[in-house]
């Protein structure tokens, strides 16, 4: 009689093993558990953090500095990308960071802080990268009023668009500069993508919404894309946003987070003519900004009207070894043939060689105002 088999035993699964340490898989609720633990020690962290920056608001305040130090901010904020090990990205420590460091500074001081509006243009997103979503941001509806605010003390610090790589000069802004004693106490150049936005398809859009700056940045692109579409100025990029989101034929150009706020999908990303576009806005107070090391400084001057005065003046700058970064031109409004030239050098006004230069040509010109000295600042975003 034939022995009867035993069925083969059945093989257990080998135990699934982490790469790194070659132990078994923790468990999904183990896992989380994991997190839990971690972010109750974020939490004991950033408030301990708080609790410092406490400390420092109140030093400050006894010993009449500045609460806001937008350079050791700044620095703060790049420390932490640069000790980034991974594996989030540099944009999202930077992120963190920037509300990490704004919640703290609320913590010593509410700011107010006034910036074109309405919420979602890239004036707002501007006022964000540099305060952060924990300082009171207040739109307002021209630039001229941003000036206003802060001028009257109704705000401590003003965010405006200075000038586009693609368009030049923001000319209200410098005509405000011309008519108010605000200062500039900081900088912020920030990376420009505009969006087509939209309900509908992008090969049936027939009427294109936006302001006349990103237009005028996306004309390119619009041309060769959509050369049958009616183009529709608005007030702003919000304004565009809201025209477009209840017409299926018709769509915006705005930010991706205008987008994303009201509900509106993007269509196409990134139509800028120019990939490398940035709008330097200015940080405008009534303080002054301390020398951090890497610094420019603004003038503004009124030269007289006769041969050789502008190229005298440039030599100043020249003789004092200051190295030019930014020079306009603007008509004085009233005063037809008269113009005041915005200037930019390398350097805090603080500085030996720029004391020299600023000195000798006030001598020489007819009108001479400094508009501050600031960080210079890397473009972000």
């Amino acid at each position: 009689m034939a022995k009867r088999r035993k069925p083969p035993a059945r093989s257990k699964p080998a135990p699934q093993s982490s790469p790194a340490d070659g132990q078994p898989a923790r468990s999904l609720s183990d896992l989380r558990s994991d997190l839990d633990a971690v972010d109750r020690e974020i939490i004991a962290a950033i408030n301990r953090r708080a609790a410092i920056a406490l400390q420092i608001g109140q030093k400050k305040q006894g010993d009449s500095q500045a609460i806001f130090d937008p350079q050791r901010e700044a620095q703060v904020v790049e420390q932490a990308v640069a000790n980034n090990p991974g594996p989030l990205g540099d944009d999202a420590v930077r992120a963190v960071f920037r509300e990490l460091v704004s919640g703290s500074r609320a913590v010593q001081t509410p700011l107010r802080i006034a910036y074109l509006g309405p919420e979602f243009t890239f004036s707002h997103l501007a006022a964000i990268e540099r305060f952060g979503h924990s300082a009171e941001l207040v739109p307002v509806g021209t630039i001229a009023a941003v000036f206003e605010e802060v001028e009257r003390g109704q705000a401590k610090f003003g965010v405006v668009p200075m000038e586009n790589s693609t368009d030049g000069r923001v000319s209200d802004t410098l005509d405000c500069f011309s008519r108010s004693h605000v200062r500039i106490c900081g900088e912020l150049p920030l990376r420009i993508h505009h969006c087509l936005l939209g309900t509908g398809k992008r090969d049936e859009v027939f009427r294109i919404y936006s302001k006349t700056q990103p237009l005028s940045q996306c004309r390119n692109w619009i041309a060769r894309h959509l050369p049958r579409a009616d183009i529709r100025e608005t007030a702003s990029t919000t304004d565009a946003v809201n025209a477009a989101k209840n017409d299926p034929y018709a769509a915006a150009v705005a930010s991706a987070q205008a987008g994303v706020n009201y509900g509106l999908p993007v269509l196409a990303p990134n139509i800028e003519d120019n990939s490398d576009n940035v709008t330097r806005f200015a940080v405008i107070s009534t303080e002054t900004s301390p020398p951090s090391g890497h610094d420019k400084t603004a003038l503004m001057v009124e030269i007289a009207h006769q041969p050789g005065a502008l190229a005298d003046a440039m030599s100043i700058f020249k003789r004092n070894r200051l190295n030019m970064t930014w020079i306009e031109s603007f008509p004085i409004p009233g005063a037809r043939g008269r113009y005041l030239f915005f200037i930019e050098f390398v350097g805090h006004e603080q500085d030996r060689p720029a004391r020299r230069a600023i000195e000798t040509l006030a001598k020489n010109a007819l009108r001479l105002e400094v508009l501050g000295s600031y960080a210079q600042t890397e473009p972000v975003g």
